[in-house]
């Protein structure tokens, strides 16, 4: 069963406060007793009944654990009072006072899950596989990331940018990604989930139409080529940083996202090509793969990912720096350049990463980091 694990540390893991606000799930079959399995249970069968109209998790196996630390019957259901009156005023505020101090942890915080961007779970499975370092996820770990992915699918068979939006391309192929990484089969889940997911993929073009971060991830995996990806020159790291565009001006969660695909686009890292991402090729695109027109694919985007009309200012450049840019700065002499570029960003990640504990700002940020 799965328990969670508040403000306890580890042999890696550094902190000045005590870890104090560090929530992590363990799981230990030898707290299973026969009546929380089945409370458990029974709130995943409601949830999966009712997740295409309640897609929130509610947090509900956290504050079921932490009710019963602190004797509060979670399930118990108020008296229906429905009088105005002082007294059934106050009992009603004491219930409030009663559950959110049932469900506070033991060092003052209240935890709660980071459910709401559906993209996070997924570049961090395919971080993990090209890394070659999936098995640092147990069994049970992957059993459960699969069951969170295919309970937060739509009924379309599709996956959007958060559990309550419509499906869109990139979150579609980077979970049903994910999930085949994970070792579903093509045609797993219940009702032929993934079946249903790839599907919804054809529908909308293939793979090809995925917008650029997308483009960017499935070639670090090998399901998609870079030449078919805009490009991301190393260079700009090189600017003098008075200028607009050098990267250390963006906002710090966008600038540790954006570099370390600067590096691994100069870099045209790709991690291993197993029979999955052979398999990937053939299942995420509606065409041979070696048939793509790669030029082509860069500029597409499926219609349910664009937010905004393409620049053409965006547009021609990227022309220039893939038809001129690119061809001359691999090119000797010019590829020193690159080379410098290069290595001023892997000293810059290495900062980082030592000035913040290898923690990382946020998820994703962390999953950018991890390959380079």
């Amino acid at each position: 069963m799965w328990k969670l694990i508040i403000a306890e540390g580890g042999p890696l893991v550094k902190t000045s406060n005590g870890h104090i606000g560090r929530d992590t799930w363990e799981f230990d079959e030898s707290l299973s007793s026969s009546e929380d399995l089945a409370a458990v249970e029974r709130a995943r069968e409601e949830f999966y009944q009712n997740r295409h109209h309640r897609p929130e998790s509610s947090d509900l196996l956290a504050r079921m654990q932490l009710a019963k630390e602190n004797n509060f019957d979670y399930f118990k259901k108020p008296s229906k009072n429905c009088e105005n009156t002082e007294k059934s005023v106050s009992e009603a505020v004491q219930r409030a006072v009663d559950y959110f101090s049932a469900i506070q942890a033991k060092d003052g915080h209240w935890p709660g899950d980071f459910p709401g961007p559906l993209f996070l779970t997924p570049v961090m499975v395919i971080v993990l596989y090209v890394t070659e370092s999936l098995d640092v996820l147990s069994s049970v770990c992957q059993t459960e990331l699969c069951r969170y992915m295919y309970n937060l699918q739509n009924e379309d068979g599709g996956w959007g940018l958060n559990a309550e939006m419509p499906s869109c391309m990139i979150c579609t192929a980077l979970n049903y990604t994910a999930l085949r990484l994970l070792g579903e089969e093509a045609n797993s889940g219940d009702d032929e989930a993934m079946h249903h997911a790839r599907k919804w993929i054809h529908d909308h073009g293939g793979v090809t139409l995925i917008p650029l971060w997308g483009k960017f991830l499935l070639s670090v995996l090998g399901a998609y080529e870079w030449s078919g990806v805009n490009p991301l020159p190393p260079e700009l790291f090189l600017l003098p940083s008075f200028f607009p565009i050098h990267p250390g001006n963006f906002f710090c969660l966008l600038r540790l996202i954006m570099v370390p695909m600067l590096y691994l686009y100069g870099k045209r890292f790709v991690g291993p090509i197993t029979d999955i991402v052979l398999s990937l090729r053939e299942e995420l695109h509606i065409q041979p793969y070696h048939s793509i027109d790669w030029n082509q694919a860069r500029k597409l985007c499926a219609k349910e990912d664009r937010f905004v009309p393409p620049s053409k200012v965006l547009d021609y450049l990227c022309e220039f720096l893939y038809k001129i840019g690119e061809p001359v700065l691999t090119t000797w002499p010019f590829s020193l350049v690159r080379k410098n570029a290069l290595n001023a960003i892997e000293k810059y990640l290495r900062y980082e990463d030592e000035n913040i504990g290898y923690i990382c700002l946020g998820a994703i940020e962390k999953a950018s980091i991890s390959p380079c």
